[in-house]
């Protein structure tokens, strides 16, 4: 049984899988792996220290992989923001044909890569978001429930809920994300009427992802509890792992009045990505979501591709035609 969907036809991809756009994670070596296993891998531009970087990694990822990736370019209000212009410019120039935007008002970036034929994908946190992006001229969105690492939004809304709900009223294709990590979770997506999933912290825990072993492993030790929200005071919540930091962040949030300086030598990118290259899970603050729970292995993505797709097809044509008291969908 093939799961074509219509976002697998749109992005020509084989499964319905798509990788996170990760700070830090989201590499050539990762992106390509995803690719090369029948999903959509994704660069992160901004892990990228210039647009020339991102340029010589989005090479780097064709000399790994000759089939579909994207790069994610987000876009956050900054007091000095990176060059965005620049980096979009690089995405083009280097002709890549599928884009995932986020964060802060990206219409003239939308715009942009249209304009050279590139297909966008748009990931919100919200149907009224979804809509906006829909109207803004994207090809594809990516709704990220409350379950998800990084940042859930301020509405609180899980995917059992935000997946059907964006649904019925969306046009366009739509992924769904957070809390995603095996076949059982493709097919509700599925069911809730998504097109496929997106998996951040689940492909953090491959063998071609490239962070510490120790991180990974720490993934694997943790449960769908071993989360914490920070920011929720200054409504700008991030879903991260539970650790001593991020810990400390919400004792400093709970005493009420906090402001970012309170907390910004905390919460330090760096710091984050030191966690990620030595291997101290408790260093600094680092995104993990609720999906820890279901995360007992490190395989490689071709591995955890193929056992997620296979899940799903079992379920499909075996539990769930038994169910509907239908014949197996099952070859003889």
């Amino acid at each position: 049984m093939a799961l074509k969907t219509r976002f697998t036809e749109l992005v020509g991809i084989e499964h319905p899988i798509v990788q996170g756009g990760m700070q830090w994670v989201g590499r050539a070596e990762l992106a390509a792996a995803v690719s090369e296993a029948g999903g959509l891998g994704i660069i992160t531009a901004l892990t990228q220290p210039t647009p020339d970087d991102l340029r010589r990694e989005i090479d780097r990822a064709r000399t790994l992989t000759s089939k579909p990736f994207a790069v994610n370019l987000t876009i956050l209000p900054a007091i000095n923001p990176p060059p965005y212009a620049e980096y979009r410019q690089a995405i083009i120039d280097s002709g890549v044909k599928i884009v995932e935007t986020a964060g802060h008002k990206p219409q003239e970036h939308v715009d942009h890569f249209k304009e050279h034929g590139i297909k966008v994908i748009h990931k919100c946190t919200a149907v009224r978001h979804a809509l906006s992006a829909e109207r803004m001229g994207v090809d594809a969105i990516s709704i990220d429930g409350f379950e998800c690492a990084g940042h859930p939004g301020e509405d609180d809304i899980p995917g059992l809920i935000l997946i059907p709900a964006a649904a019925d009223k969306l046009k366009i294709p739509m992924i769904a994300s957070g809390g995603f990590g095996d076949g059982r979770g493709l097919v509700a997506a599925l069911a809730l009427g998504a097109e496929g999933i997106n998996m951040g912290t689940r492909f953090m825990c491959t063998k071609e992802s490239p962070i510490h072993q120790k991180v990974k492993e720490q993934i694997v030790a943790n449960d769908e509890r071993a989360t914490n929200l920070i920011f929720r005071t200054m409504h700008n919540t991030a879903r991260v792992a539970k650790n001593a930091v991020s810990d400390e962040v919400v004792a400093i949030e709970r005493r009420g009045g906090a402001k970012f300086e309170d907390v910004k030598d905390l919460v330090a990118g760096v710091r984050g990505r030191v966690v990620y290259e030595e291997g101290d899970p408790d260093y600094g603050i680092w995104s993990a979501g609720m999906i820890q729970g279901l995360i007992h292995d490190i395989p490689s993505c071709g591995e955890l591709v193929s056992r997620i797709v296979r899940e799903a097809e079992d379920i499909i044509s075996g539990r769930l035609a038994r169910l509907a008291g239908l014949r197996s969908l099952a070859p003889a």
